[in-house]
Order: C-alpha cells, then structure tokens, then sequence
C-alpha cells in the first residue's frame, strides 16, 4: 500500500514538473506582453511584469488591421477544416463499404500524398490557382487544404472497425449509402473527426507558406503574414506589442481546442486502440 502511494506521489510529481514546463513559454509570453518596452529586455529578466501595461494589446490592433488579419485566419481554418472533416469522412465510407475496381490502388495514391512535402507541389498548385483566377483569394487557401490524407487514413481505421449489422439493419429498413453515411457512420466517427479537425485547424490557422505565395494584399493575409507585419512594422524594441499579438493569436485554437477536449480525448484513444 505505501509503494502504490509513493508510485502515485511521484507519477503525479512528474506530471506537475511536465506541466511546468509546458506553461512556463506560455507565462513568459503573457507576462511580457505587458510589460513596457523598456522593461522587455531588462537584466536579469524578471517573470513578473512591474507595471501592466494593457495598451500594448491596443497598440497591436492600432498599428496594422490585425482584426482583418485575424478574421482571414479564422474563416480559412474554419471552411477549410469542416470541408475536409466532411471530404475525408466521404471519402473513408467508399473505401470502407463500397466495393469497386482499383479500391486499394487508389487509396494508396492518395496516402502517398502525405510522403511529398508541400514545397515540392507548390509550383503545379499555383499554376492551377493562377488558372483558376482564385490568386490574392482566400479560396486560394482554403481548397488546397480540403484534402487530408491522414483524415483520410484515420477515419478509414476507424470506420473499419465499426460492425457491417449497423449498414444491413439500415438497409433493411430501407436506407440508401448516403442516409447510413449521415445517420450511423458521421455520428459514430465524431471523436475521430474532432481529432483530425483540431490537427488539421492548428495545422492551416499557423500555415505561413502558401499565404505568401498566394496573397498579395493586406485585405486577404492570414494571421502568420500579419505577425511578420507586425514585427517588421514594430522593429525588435518593441517585444511587448509583438508577443501581444501572439498572445492574441494564440485564443482561437486553444478555444478550439478546449470545446473539443472531451472529444479529443476519447478520438486518440479510439484512434490509438482500434487504429
């Protein structure tokens, strides 16, 4: 009983020091951010700030439109992200219960998708968006980022572990593949759905490359163009206004995050076990 009790101190001993660890860059941001623009270089540093300075946020929405910016962000990672939840989740339902010709073959070419980097596929994507008259468009942005082969992957693993009874009992009341899709496997694969769309949420809010290719004007940049902004409109003797904006950056995905927590939780360890 007392070795479970010293295992159990020290197991959660260890998770405190980790979750330390984790928070103390975030405290630092925070605490900085309001701090004057003097005191952001100070030595030795303090992790306290001595005044608040509460304008530095205001100063960040002052000097460039950062709430366009931050608007931009937040539509392209939000269209973009239930577009692929529903593309992927489309496209894992035909691999797992229809049967055609070239079923494996073409799952396979979309999973190596995942081994090309995007910098290699950057010149092609631009001629088809130049093409396409979508150049300096938040469209531009949002379809190359509709297909994700490790939803794809994902929910494939998942919905291959759900029993075929469920898809016969709808068909023998008379449901068609489309209203088993919308009623039996969507709902089922939410958890895995919300860990692919958190993934993939983080993954284009903090996407920096293909907005610089593709967006010209300050009306359509996304939030990682607008920090870079930002810093060069601020210089380096500004730290505070700057991590102001990072900090301001950061609120939409962990709001994200923490809706989804529940949900998350349950879909890795669904993902990790049955996967």
């Amino acid at each position: 009983m007392k070795k479970l009790f010293i295992g159990k101190l020290l197991n959660h001993i260890f998770l405190v020091v980790v979750c330390i660890i984790i928070l103390l860059p975030f405290f630092w941001i925070f605490a900085t951010s309001l701090r004057s623009p003097a005191n952001s270089f100070s030595f030795p540093p303090s992790f306290f700030p001595t005044e608040f300075r509460w304008d530095n946020y205001v100063e960040v929405f002052r000097s460039i439109p950062f709430f366009q910016f931050l608007w931009n962000s937040l539509f392209v990672a939000t269209v973009s992200t239930v577009g692929q939840c529903l593309l992927s989740a489309l496209a894992a339902y035909v691999f797992t219960r229809l049967e055609f010709r070239g079923k494996k073959f073409f799952f396979f070419l979309i999973l190596s998708g995942m081994m090309i980097p995007a910098q290699v596929t950057i010149v092609p994507l631009f001629l088809v968006i130049k093409t396409l008259n979508l150049m300096d468009t938040v469209f531009s942005l949002i379809l190359p980022s509709l297909i994700y082969p490790l939803g794809i992957f994902l929910l494939r693993q998942y919905m291959l572990t759900l029993p075929k009874s469920y898809d016969e009992a709808a068909f023998l009341d008379g449901a068609g593949y489309f209203r088993i899709f919308r009623t039996i496997m969507l709902p089922m694969s939410m958890p895995t759905l919300v860990v692919i769309g958190v993934m993939h949420f983080i993954s284009v809010w903090n996407d920096f490359f293909k907005p610089l290719i593709f967006i010209n004007t300050y009306e359509k940049m996304t939030l990682p163009l607008g920090m870079t902004i930002l810093k060069g409109f601020m210089g380096n003797g500004n730290l505070s206004v700057i991590l102001a904006g990072v900090m301001i950056s950061v609120i939409p995905p962990l709001i994200f995050y923490v809706i989804g927590q529940r949900k998350l939780i349950e879909g890795m360890a669904m993902v990790g076990i049955k996967g």
